[in-house]
């Protein structure tokens, strides 16, 4: 069976909040076979996701890390 991509999502979503100990951003690329499709900034302060998708440059605020990471998967999965 193969692995989750959600879950694998999530994961790096989870790492931000953890790295995020010093209340700085935290940036993560996202992308399939080697193009860049999107670009997370995780704000500790106000505990929020910004996702940027680079295909259109449209941004996007989430502060649920589900709702964050099925727009990602659907973003990756294009």
């Amino acid at each position: 069976m193969k692995s989750s991509q959600l879950v694998a999502i999530i994961h790096r979503l989870e790492a931000m909040q953890e790295d995020a100990t010093d209340n700085e951003e935290q940036t993560r690329r996202f992308e399939k076979d080697g193009a860049e499709r999107g670009l997370v900034t995780y704000d500790p302060k106000t505990e929020t996701y910004e996702l940027e998708a680079l295909a259109n440059h449209q941004k996007f605020e989430f502060d649920d890390i589900d709702l964050i990471a099925m727009e990602i998967y659907d973003l990756l999965d294009d």
